[in-house]
């Protein structure tokens, strides 16, 4: 059983641990480095557990005539789409660079390896985990080859079927034990209708013995919380500097303010789970003090009357008396006092109830 795993050194996910909130910055820093930088910092500021980007050799991703193909989008960075990805594109130097300042800054620093070359060099650059992207999920080489390499995985599962998320879940593990499957769909950005949370309770039925989580690309924050509440274990969001920014990712983005909403959102929904247990608690004992109800005497019982449903009433009582749920008990048993008319019942005065008063 692997419901818990340590996805980065020294922290764990899965089972009681706190929700793993990872930033994806992907390409939304424009092609700079400082801005990069600024949203690592952002994402560390804002209480985000880790900043990640996406790597891709593109050479490797792409064939040619999708790097040549024209792209005349409003968010193009170039005349062709490979123009597009090679300004969005940093270099392994320059990733070696994000990952020393987001080590300075205190954050876990990671990336999608958006093909087989990149995970090659991720691995290299030894990141905590590998993020398989929803693109690379029915991608089964990809899939081994990045599951022998024996790092923990996030497995996003955008566009996929759960006959295909169940051969994932089958080829992953028989390489790699810690991995985790998010539910996600792929739009950008995502209307609720289409978020179908739902499946997050299928997936902790189908593959009970993994974390399951949730990458969202919906606007706000409240679908993101609903899923931590339903189980997540793990949540991505994309996150942004300026919504308004050239790039068809930063309108299902997060801005700072709703990041550090929905990371408070997230730990303050975690202490609202608590147990399962129900029993009534000590922060509970002035309201039932104040309104807890006993049973009481709707008329004037005398020393040994046997007790019958029609001298018992509930109210709320000074003192306190037998509690409500067990007024059906009283019955055939006699009172050892007199009672009063609009008495509480104690305890004490029936014989052979015994019950002690909760409080």
């Amino acid at each position: 059983m692997t419901l818990k795993f340590e996805l980065g050194p020294g922290r764990m996910i899965g089972g009681s641990n706190p929700c793993f909130i990872i930033a994806e910055i992907g390409q939304n820093h424009q092609g700079d480095i400082e801005i990069a930088k600024k949203m690592i910092k952002m994402a560390k500021d804002c209480g985000a557990d880790c900043a990640k980007f996406q790597k891709s050799e593109l050479e490797y991703k792409f064939n040619k005539r999708a790097l040549e193909r024209p792209y005349t989008s409003k968010h193009s960075w170039g005349k062709t789409y490979g123009d597009h990805k090679r300004h969005l594109e940093f270099s392994h130097e320059q990733y070696r660079e994000l990952q020393k300042y987001a080590k300075e800054v205190g954050i876990f620093f990671a990336a999608s390896g958006m093909d087989e070359m990149a995970v090659e060099f991720l691995d290299e650059l030894d990141v905590p985990f590998f993020k398989v992207a929803s693109c690379d999920a029915n991608n089964f080489p990809y899939l081994e080859l990045t599951a022998r390499k024996g790092r923990p995985m996030v497995i996003s599962s955008g566009m996929q079927s759960m006959a295909t998320m169940r051969r994932v879940y089958q080829t992953v593990k028989e390489h790699n034990r810690n991995f985790t499957i998010l539910q996600c769909t792929s739009a950008y950005p995502l209307d609720p209708e289409d978020v179908n949370l739902r499946v997050i309770a299928e997936y902790q039925k189908e593959f009970p013995d993994i974390p399951i989580g949730y990458s969202g690309h919906e606007s706000g924050v409240h679908i993101s919380v609903a899923a931590v509440a339903l189980g997540a274990k793990v949540i991505e969001r994309h996150v942004t500097l300026d919504k308004s920014w050239k790039g068809s990712d930063h309108e299902a983005s997060l801005e700072p303010s709703e990041l550090t909403e929905l990371v408070k959102a997230i730990r303050l929904v975690e202490r609202s789970l608590g147990t399962s247990i129900k029993q009534m608690l000590p922060c509970e004992k002035p309201c039932h003090d104040k309104l807890g109800k006993s049973v009481v005497a709707k008329v004037a019982i005398p020393k040994g009357t046997v007790l019958s449903m029609d001298m018992l009433g509930v109210k709320v009582g000074e003192p306190k008396g037998v509690p409500p749920e067990d007024i059906y008990q009283l019955v055939g048993k006699s009172v050892t006092e007199d009672v009063e008319e609009d008495e509480s019942i104690t305890p004490d005065v029936v014989e052979s109830y015994g019950k002690k008063i909760k409080c």
